[in-house]
């Protein structure tokens, strides 16, 4: 993996963050996952890079795409790929293709539920000679320990694990320049904000 990921050659790539895969998320605050997902988001969206979305299973329990994904990155939900059911999304090929076609090798993955929806495509994303990097406070699991463990299978198989704050500073780089910027605003408008007043 290249020391660091910048937004010229890192996509975003989010996977079932359903309103409904989100009750599953146990040993993660709601609201932090939220606030997060919509970080990643916003950060994709307002400095260009490449955002894929999935879900899986719209019609049952796990139901639709939280509804601010709509608004902030309204194309990327449009092209959202709707997995009939495959739980490991890398071996559905559209997915796939899609995560191809944005012509990017580094990969800031996060979904819903790690234990499930995340570790399986992040491992096999590393497989195909991607370099990942979950964001894991943007997902979460049924319980810490299933979260563990999840986290330990990604690891050993090369994948990197990192949080919100600290791969938007990476992307971020300097916050002097214009996407700096930007990051910087976004960290402090949908997570910073909140701690400081808490």
């Amino acid at each position: 993996m290249k020391p660091h990921f910048t937004i010229k050659d890192t996509a975003i790539v989010l996977i079932d963050h359903q309103q409904g895969t989100v009750k599953l998320a146990k040993n993660m605050d709601e609201e932090v996952i939220k606030q997060n997902t919509k970080a990643l988001a916003r950060t994709a969206i307002e400095t260009g890079m490449p955002l894929v979305l999935t879900t899986s299973n719209e019609t049952q329990f796990q139901g639709p795409l939280f509804e601010f994904l709509e608004d902030i990155a309204s194309k990327a939900h449009e092209n959202r790929i709707k997995r009939p059911g495959m739980v490991n999304a890398w071996e559905y090929i559209p997915f796939k293709e899609a995560v191809a076609s944005t012509g990017k090798k580094n990969i800031i993955m996060a979904g819903l539920t790690n234990d499930v929806c995340t570790v399986y495509p992040a491992i096999n994303a590393v497989a195909d000679g991607y370099s990942v990097q979950v964001v894991v406070d943007a997902g979460g699991s049924p319980t810490q320990l299933a979260d563990d463990i999840a986290q330990r299978r990604m690891e050993n198989e090369g994948v990197v694990l990192t949080s919100t704050n600290q791969v938007m500073a990476e992307l971020g780089k300097d916050w002097s320049t214009e996407n700096g910027g930007k990051i910087l605003n976004i960290m402090y408008e949908e997570i910073l904000g909140t701690l400081m007043n808490s």
